[in-house]
């Protein structure tokens, strides 16, 4: 009597067939212009729809060298920086507390559906519409905040936000705080709910209040969530491009001037140097790839 094998159905070629759409989605829109940027960056392309480029022989690092020495990229780079620094931690502060405060066992928020959508909601507002909002909330001389002030006796005269470094540059970091504090809420409050509950019931039994459970336990547990919050977060941030162009273009005199509007500037505001805006693009890439390095190491797992 002989054994008959069964014939095994594979289903792997299937796997590979859903995932082909991203796959040729990927590298078509994603890995070819990036491969295309970087080569841009050691040629002499320039002008608008030049497509007779040639690589630069005598000095192939030209292109590199004179973003790096340009001081319109040195303060772009500064702002970019800054204003990540300046939304950023208020943004995450607020978002671990709004989690703390979601995901207690011991005090129960009634409407927790409803608070989640309201702090999310200015996330899924366009970034145009956003621009348009506070452009107008702070108008002068006539404006929503200038009328306030004026009216609370605040301010004998209407003030021109717009015009000040300072002002401009704070407003835009609140934006980008305001709009994206909801986003790390939510994936923060997932992060929690995939704890282990019989975790917080140990200490519950063994008498941690809120706060020590909060730091003793949620946190160290949320060291993957936070990587990843880091990370995307720093990669946002030092590609900000729509509030610097919408909002105040880069005024006054370049103090909301990011990495992203300065190489759209080299390429496509009169000047068209392709080459130079694919430099300054790898150079940003390079940046961000250093920097995601150190804090992937700074915030791996050091359990043996």
């Amino acid at each position: 009597m002989t054994l008959q094998k069964k014939k095994s159905i594979s289903y792997a070629k299937y796997g590979y067939l859903f995932s082909l759409p991203f796959v040729i989605a990927y590298l078509v829109f994603h890995l070819y212009p990036t491969i295309y940027t970087a080569i841009l960056g050691f040629t002499d392309c320039k002008g608008l729809g030049n497509t007779n480029w040639h690589f630069l022989k005598d000095d192939i690092w030209k292109n590199f060298r004179t973003i790096l020495n340009n001081a319109t990229f040195k303060t772009s780079l500064k702002n970019t920086v800054a204003l990540w620094i300046m939304n950023f931690i208020p943004q995450i502060t607020l978002a671990l507390l709004l989690t703390a405060w979601f995901t207690s066992k011991r005090n129960v928020i009634k409407g927790q559906g409803f608070f989640k959508v309201v702090f999310y909601m200015p996330n899924i507002i366009t970034a145009a519409s956003v621009a348009i909002l506070f452009n107008v909330l702070f108008g002068y001389p006539k404006g929503p905040v200038n009328d306030i002030l004026v009216s609370l006796g605040l301010r004998s005269e209407s003030f021109f936000f717009t015009n000040s470094a300072t002002a401009s540059r704070w407003i835009i970091a609140f934006i980008q705080f305001w709009m994206w504090y909801g986003y790390t809420m939510i994936i923060l409050i997932s992060g929690v709910l995939g704890i282990n509950p019989e975790i917080y019931e140990a200490a519950e039994i063994d008498g941690a209040n809120d706060w020590q459970t909060f730091w003793q336990i949620t946190i160290p547990n949320l060291r993957t969530i936070l990587t990843y919050t880091l990370i995307t977060s720093m990669i946002g941030g030092l590609n900000m491009y729509d509030m610097s162009k919408m909002f105040n273009n880069g005024n006054p005199n370049n103090s909301t001037l990011t990495t992203s509007v300065f190489i759209y500037n080299q390429a496509f505001a009169g000047s068209y140097m392709y080459n130079r805006a694919a430099a300054a693009s790898m150079i940003m890439f390079v940046i961000i790839a250093f920097f995601s390095i150190i804090v992937f190491y700074m915030m791996r797992d050091r359990k043996s």
